[in-house]
């Protein structure tokens, strides 16, 4: 089999942390990195583009799943800041902890991770035994490995319906891409 960079390797499956149905007609995958300025921009257009698409074509048209690319060669805290993610979601809150994460995404060192674990209500105690035996590592590796084999070589990167975006980043354009892709 012959291999395309610009396709995704691993096709989206339950086990990412999706929005959305995976059989939406649009099924969009970011690649991110929580202490990336571009990832966190990416986001928030990709949020804005999700209310939009909801209004106008129904709230199970587009599909989104996120995939840990923390680029640790630059971003200190990108690492640490995934393994809270996925500390957060073993208690039901990743979608949560993730706005949180770019919301704030110059803010990531542990101080700040445990204060957005409390304002979450997490059971702080197994929040911080889960990142102190690096629980999540495994699971972050898996979603660096699947970007690594699908072309991805820094975040923030976009595919839909698994082919990589490579146009403007902006609401206007990467809708069209996505009402293009479905169509």
């Amino acid at each position: 089999m012959s291999y395309d960079p610009s396709s995704l390797f691993i096709p989206p499956s339950s086990q990412d942390r999706i929005q959305g149905m995976l059989n939406a007609p649009v099924v969009l995958v970011m690649y991110g990195d929580y202490q990336g300025s571009q990832s966190a921009d990416v986001y928030r257009l990709i949020k804005v583009i999700q209310r939009q698409l909801s209004v106008s074509l129904g709230e199970n048209y587009l599909c989104f799943i996120f995939r840990h690319f923390p680029q640790i060669q630059i971003h200190a805290h990108a690492q640490h800041a995934a393994e809270t993610a996925e500390a957060a979601a073993a208690q039901g809150q990743f979608w949560q902890m993730h706005d949180m994460l770019f919301t704030h995404s110059q803010e990531l060192g542990n101080g700040y991770l445990v204060e957005y674990a409390n304002h979450l209500e997490l059971d702080i105690s197994r929040f911080l035994q889960d990142l102190s035996k690096q629980v999540y590592v495994d699971r972050i590796n898996k979603d660096i490995e699947s970007g690594l084999q699908s072309g991805v070589t820094a975040a923030p990167a976009l595919f839909i319906n698994g082919i990589r975006y490579r146009d403007r980043w902006n609401t206007k354009q990467l809708m069209a891409a996505m009402i293009a892709a479905s169509s």
